[in-house]
């Protein structure tokens, strides 16, 4: 056993409604800068729909995440080894100068402004005038025909929604028709994976995952913009910015992690949906569960991997492991774990990446009710809602397909659950009969559904969030990673600062150092050499050749 800790979130569909502000704070607050135009760290989708960028989850198409070389699984002799679905190191290495597996701006949809100036200018007449479309990237002319949210609340779902590869299998049964429909939203940041493709794509070795915490990040000074942590990642996290030709990402508001406050989506969230928390894991589990040969058994393989933090040897392992004791005491409080290990409602997002994602969710059930009452079911038998489950406008099916690798049974005990907890309520609200042996019947007992309840319904905010505050031990080396990253915030140009973002000279990442510094290196003959790879072509090339006697 190999203990080790990473800070996860858990997000409850059923409250999201799909106002946006987790992204627009997001936004103002990490990517509000030029280069990271079209880039959104938090989105919220609309499901069924193509997502952000377009039909990222196709990875028969942009081959991210791992896969098995061999049809056995995971064995000790080697067989079944997992390897990147984008290849080795060799077609990397023969990609290298055009990775064919990146989307294009038009996947995520080119970033527009309005030709506002056109109104200010316009001379008094009789014609309003109008503002007209204009590219944020290359400021010319351009005709509107897809975004990062164009498809939100199922807008244009009768020509689009086919196309979401979730419904796969699931086209007869799913019709765009009005009195048909269904929709829920889907908010999505990076998952800070435990066995992240992303970090294992990188040629540069600039991804890197904290040992502390489990935050994948990306140095800025080792990153030389090859990309191949965007084709990599599965989700579609990671992005390129244009201006700096660095890769970037989601960090979980890292500083506030370290601060002991939640991210800064989860804080202004208005649905109340998140909830952060700590994970006790094995380290030495991690490429076993992820190399499970079905895909179906990865949840539960995922679910092996957490560590109880109630279990006395699980503390000392952890305390023996450099853990801290205030850390493992607030795993012990942790909410995500209550909602994914010990209720088991939570399910991560698709699993079949063997990524195993740390962003897990709370799959819809918000139209159960008004189904069972059009199916018979009466208040008098709270219970028998479970027959409706299956009737949901929600097919089963498609939120198998989107947490569980298509094992449709997984699901439907979830929602069986949050319906259990649902009838419990209802009956002790309005006095009615509720059958003894409904909790049993979930697997669960009075007491669970109603810390349950507790939790997704009423749970105040140190109960939502429970972060640990990072070490004043640990202050220099973190503070050493602050530096490799480069706060954006630290900077005039950086998000909220109203700035233009960092100096053209863009292969010097840290404000104020000389143009080339970071283009050049010592090697072991003891000359200065210039570095290619991070060069933008203008300028001077120091050390480029050899001089004088060198040649």
């Amino acid at each position: 056993m190999r203990p080790m800790a990473q800070v996860a979130m858990v997000m409850n569909l059923d409250k999201c409604i799909g106002c946006h502000t987790c992204s627009v704070t997001c936004k103002q607050t990490w990517t509000n800068r030029p280069g990271t135009e079209y880039v959104y760290f938090n989105n919220v989708e609309t499901k069924p729909g193509l997502g952000y960028p377009r039909r990222y989850e196709d990875q028969k198409q942009w081959k991210g995440g791992w896969t098995l070389d061999g049809k056995g699984g995971w064995t000790l002799d080697g067989k079944g080894r997992l390897q990147l679905k984008a290849g080795g190191r060799l077609r990397r290495l023969l990609s290298i100068f055009y990775n064919p597996d990146l989307p294009s701006i038009d996947d995520y949809g080119d970033p527009w402004t309005y030709d506002y100036q056109t109104l200010i200018d316009a001379p008094l007449g009789t014609q309003n005038p109008s503002a007209h479309s204009i590219s944020a990237l290359t400021g010319r002319d351009m005709d509107l025909r897809w975004g990062s949210n164009w498809d939100d609340d199922l807008a244009g779902a009768p020509e689009h929604a086919h196309a979401d590869p979730d419904l796969a299998g699931l086209e007869d049964r799913v019709k765009m028709e009005f009195e048909q429909v269904f929709m829920f939203y889907l908010p999505r940041i990076c998952e800070h994976c435990l066995n992240p493709s992303c970090v294992a794509s990188c040629p540069s070795g600039a991804m890197y995952k904290r040992s502390e915490d489990g935050i994948v990040l990306v140095d800025q000074d080792r990153c030389r913009g090859w990309r191949f942590c965007v084709s990599g990642c599965p989700y579609k996290k990671v992005y390129f910015n244009h201006r700096t030709g660095k890769a970037e990402k989601c960090t979980l508001c890292f500083p506030r992690i370290e601060a002991g406050q939640p991210t800064i989506c989860s804080e202004t969230c208005v649905g109340r949906l998140r909830y952060l928390g700590l994970f006790l894991y094995d380290a030495d589990r991690v490429t076993e569960a992820a190399a499970t040969p079905d895909e179906q058994d990865l949840y539960e393989a995922q679910l092996s991997v957490f560590l109880d933090p109630s279990d006395p040897d699980v503390r000392d392992e952890a305390a023996r492991a450099g853990i801290p004791f205030d850390w493992i005491e607030a795993a012990q409080r942790s909410p995500v774990y209550e909602l994914a290990v010990r209720h088991r409602v939570a399910l991560p997002l698709h699993p079949e990446y063997r990524t195993l994602p740390m962003v897990w969710y709370i799959p819809p059930l918000s139209p159960v009710a008004d189904v069972a009452h059009s199916a018979g079911y009466g208040d008098a038998d709270p219970d028998r809602v479970f027959a409706a489950i299956d009737e949901l406008r929600i097919p089963v099916e498609y939120l198998a397909n989107l947490f569980t690798a298509g094992k449709a049974e997984t699901v439907r005990d979830v929602l069986r659950k949050l319906a259990a907890v649902r009838a419990v309520q209802r009956a002790g609200q309005l006095g009615l009969d509720l059958a003894e042996d409904l909790p049993a019947s979930v697997g669960s007992t009075p007491d669970e559904l109603d810390d349950l309840y507790r939790l997704l319904a009423i749970a105040k905010y140190e109960d939502r969030y429970v972060i640990p505050k990072a070490h004043a031990e640990d202050a220099g080396r973190l503070m050493a990673q602050h530096e490799q990253l480069f706060c954006s915030l630290d900077g005039d140009g950086g998000p909220g600062m109203g700035g233009h973002g960092p100096p053209s000279d863009v292969e010097s990442f840290h404000p104020g150092e000389v143009r080339g510094g970071a283009s050049t290196f010592r090697a072991g003959d003891g000359r200065t050499h210039f570095n290619l790879l991070g060069w933008d072509g203008r300028g001077d090339a120091p050390n480029l050749f050899p001089e004088g006697d060198a040649r």
